[in-house]
């Protein structure tokens, strides 16, 4: 019980590429199980700091019960400007801890995991939204590691697509990602000129920004029925997103912190723009209609980091590609 692992980020990465379509499923059972009621999913702590406005450190504490039955927390800092210099903007160490005796045993580089919880939450949600897993175009904006990693899981998952639409203000960081998913996924990729050329005709839009506030304004920026992964979260105008039905992986969670739900209750007043959360959809609680865009937010819950963390853990001790830290407490008794 006193057994300590690291799991490094190239051992994780490892195991998500060879399990991302199982991932899935984790993170599918993860969301069913907070919508149980068999979690427990506190808010995130903030880290900012006066002179860098745009960074942040969270800290994602939470507890996955069911199969999984472990506690933990993710601590996670995202400095955009990292991006200027050819930085990953996220870096992040994941925490588990035994239910039992609440000693941690585990620690993993968890970048990766993060940005494997998101990715598949992102596809898992546009199946369910979109109501299949094939598209004539999916348009991505932003060209960073989690658009990298969401258009991994779409292959993973054995989506049709007719061709990838990319748009990112610089142009170069679209060309490194429409290489990418031609040479290694297969697919068919392009570079879009402007941010409406990406849009226009696509089935899914994903949002995969470092966007600190809404630039996505003309009412007709999406098509009715149209599936939009609002990942990034502060992509879309309260306009937009009052106009659309809107699936949310957490209500509490994602109507906090600024993001583009967020800002519609404030104008609003209300959350009764809110359709339902992803689990409900899953489960047949909820059915969109056609008539109006279909917004998926997911503020990124805890409980997922855990799940795949866990996941992740265990496959990297079955693989020997953990390694552990002898005597890593000092004292494993009272007395004696």
């Amino acid at each position: 019980m006193f057994e300590f692992d690291v799991v490094g980020g190239t051992a994780a990465r490892k195991i998500i590429g060879e399990s991302r379509s199982e991932l899935v499923s984790v993170v599918r059972d993860a969301y069913l199980a907070h919508h149980r009621g068999d979690s427990i999913n506190p808010n995130s702590y903030f880290l900012r700091f006066p002179d860098k406005p745009s960074a942040r450190i969270i800290a994602l504490p939470a507890y996955l019960g069911g199969d999984t039955g472990v506690a933990g927390i993710k601590w996670i800092g995202s400095f955009p400007e990292n991006i200027q210099h050819n930085i990953p903007r996220a870096s992040a160490v994941l925490l588990l801890n035994d239910y039992a005796t609440g000693y941690p045993f585990a620690c993993l580089e968890a970048s990766q995991i993060s940005a494997a919880r998101t990715a598949a939450s992102a596809v898992l949600g546009a199946a369910r939204l979109h109501g299949r897993t094939d598209a004539e175009k999916i348009a991505v904006v932003g060209s960073g590691i989690i658009a990298r990693n969401i258009v991994e899981f779409f292959a993973a998952e054995g989506w049709t697509v007719g061709e990838f639409a990319l748009y990112d203000q610089v142009p170069e960081y679209a060309g490194s990602l429409a290489t990418h998913i031609r040479e290694e996924l297969g697919h068919s990729a392009s570079v879009s000129d402007s941010l409406p050329d990406a849009l226009k005709g696509a089935d899914v839009v994903v949002l995969a920004t470092t966007a600190g506030e809404p630039y996505i304004t003309d009412p007709d920026s999406f098509a009715p029925g149209q599936v939009v992964l609002n990942v990034s979260l502060r992509d879309i105008s309260a306009d937009l997103v009052l106009s659309s039905y809107n699936v949310l992986d957490d209500i509490d969670h994602c109507l906090t912190a600024q993001t583009s739900p967020h800002l519609a209750e404030q104008k609003s007043g209300n959350r009764d723009f809110v359709s339902g959360v992803l689990a409900q959809v899953i489960e047949g609680e909820v059915t969109l209609g056609t008539d109006r865009p279909r917004i998926f937010s997911p503020f990124g819950l805890g409980v997922l980091d855990l799940a795949v963390g866990a996941y992740v853990h265990r496959r990297a001790v079955e693989s020997g590609q953990a390694t552990s830290v002898a005597d890593f407490f000092g004292e494993t008794r009272r007395w004696g």
